[in-house]
């Protein structure tokens, strides 16, 4: 399985994609750069896939994956029922240009 790097060792991504699905999940919206939004595009889908099936093991998987038992409770609670009927691409991503101090591409990603 192939991944972006993001110019990051392995701890220091990890820490990045589990901080950025946190605040994902809790505004529903995030603004990034592109490369680090289609990363995160992966397991964003795979947490609400989880959510969608709603068993225990599933919860703890989804926990694994953010560190906030908070924000995973709210997505348990919230997915299923306004997911229900799609079987996959649960986010969006828009195109906003570029980033004034060094032109990298920003996107914004959001929830379907």
């Amino acid at each position: 399985m192939s991944y972006r790097r993001l110019g990051r060792n392995t701890g220091a991504r990890k820490a990045l994609i589990k901080s950025l699905l946190v605040a994902f999940f809790t505004h529903g919206r995030i603004e990034t750069t592109e490369a680090k939004a289609k990363e995160l595009r992966k397991f964003a889908e795979k947490v609400i896939t989880l959510a969608k099936r709603g068993d225990l093991s599933a919860r703890r998987l989804a926990i694994q994956d953010m560190n906030d038992a908070a924000v995973v409770h709210k997505i348990f609670e919230e997915a299923p029922e306004k997911y229900a009927e799609r079987s996959g691409g649960y986010t969006r991503i828009l195109k906003l240009g570029p980033r004034r101090g060094d032109a990298a591409p920003m996107v914004l990603m959001e929830l379907v």
